[in-house]
């Protein structure tokens, strides 16, 4: 059975009586920025033991850098300063035994989801964590400034630890 919505109820009375959210400012172009996820074994702020306003948490499946990914990051980088971010950390946070590996049988499905035509679907080693976040980013490193720090990191869902595959070249 699923969470009912009177215990999502009870749930965010016990948060917003911590206020914790109190007090934290707008994120800016230097916030952290995770890419990750759709998969509820893998909340990214729960992984990489994240506070709530230290890092801005972007998911889709896979947690794969797409044309509209880049797009979102675009229009949030202009939210706190009016300009694309320059500068801070971007983390692709792939991970183990991932559903997007189901999706094979539905090429074209998965094609339109890269913007890219079935036949380069191989480039994209959507069988392959290791590779796939290595893939995300190279593409990340080359449609954003060289001032950005990108990093890829690989999540054992069997082990709950993480394994930096591709580090931030600058950090």
């Amino acid at each position: 059975m699923g969470i009912s919505t009177g215990e999502l109820l009870r749930r965010n009375a016990a948060f917003a009586a911590t206020r914790a959210f109190a007090g934290l400012p707008f994120p800016t172009a230097d916030t952290l920025q995770v890419l990750g996820c759709v998969d509820s074994r893998v909340d990214p702020g729960d992984v990489l033991g994240l506070e709530l306003g230290e890092s801005v948490v972007m998911r889709n499946i896979g947690g794969r850098i797409t044309p509209a990914t880049l797009r979102e990051w675009a229009l949030l980088g202009r939210l706190g300063q009016g300009r694309p971010p320059r500068s801070g950390h971007l983390v692709i946070l792939h991970h183990t035994d991932c559903g997007i590996t189901r999706l094979a049988d539905y090429p074209e499905q998965l094609a339109a989801f890269f913007e890219i035509p079935a036949d380069e679907l191989q480039n994209k080693a959507v069988d392959d964590p290791y590779a796939s976040v290595r893939v995300d980013t190279a593409i990340a490193r080359h449609a954003l400034p060289p001032s950005r720090l990108v990093s890829g990191l690989v999540y054992d869902v069997n082990t709950g630890l993480i394994e930096i595959i591709d580090p931030a070249t600058q950090e």
